[in-house]
């Protein structure tokens, strides 16, 4: 099979990277972000698992794949793929809202990027994440960490995080 790549953006600040999809270890996940493309959503900076930024969409599968490929501790360019439903990301304590778009859909998507070391998906409501790990950067890591950092400082308000086919 031919390697595939996807484009990750940070649309408003114009900053963009490159990650090949690891078909050979979640040959389900990465079908169904491949068939679903393109997938854009207001963005958003981990309060819990440090440096990530990720958005959260509407269940596009047809069936949400099994864990494959799973970390509870991401690396410096790991695309990852996460699977809630509303009611666990409710809490007030995750600052979403009742607005948040994603409010009401017994499903939601998180994709996410880790641009930094350091990373860990415990949270102190529910315990262990495990993501599924899809991609990973092989090109633009470092421009895209700084505009990550610069989106921690600034602020998300008005951004996206765009995956698209390169």
């Amino acid at each position: 099979m031919t390697d595939r790549f996807v484009e990750v953006s940070l649309d408003k600040r114009q900053v963009r990277c490159t990650a090949k999809l690891l078909a050979d270890k979640a040959p389900l996940t990465c079908a169904a972000v491949w068939d679903a493309l393109p997938l854009t959503g207001d963005v958003y900076h981990a309060k819990y698992a440090r440096n990530e930024i990720y958005a959260l969409l509407p269940a596009f599968a047809e069936q949400e794949p099994p864990l494959e490929n799973p970390t509870v501790t991401p690396i410096p360019g790991d695309l990852c793929y996460f699977t809630f439903s509303d009611a666990q990301l409710g809490a007030d304590s995750y600052g979403y809202g009742q607005q948040a778009a994603h409010a009401g859909r017994p499903t939601v998507v998180d994709l996410a990027l880790f641009y930094e070391r350091n990373n860990l998906l415990l949270n102190g409501d529910t315990g262990w994440v495990p993501g599924i790990v899809w991609g990973a950067v092989v090109e633009g890591l470092d421009e895209m960490a700084e505009a990550c950092q610069d989106l921690w400082r600034a602020g998300a308000l008005g951004e996206t995080l765009s995956f698209r086919r390169a």
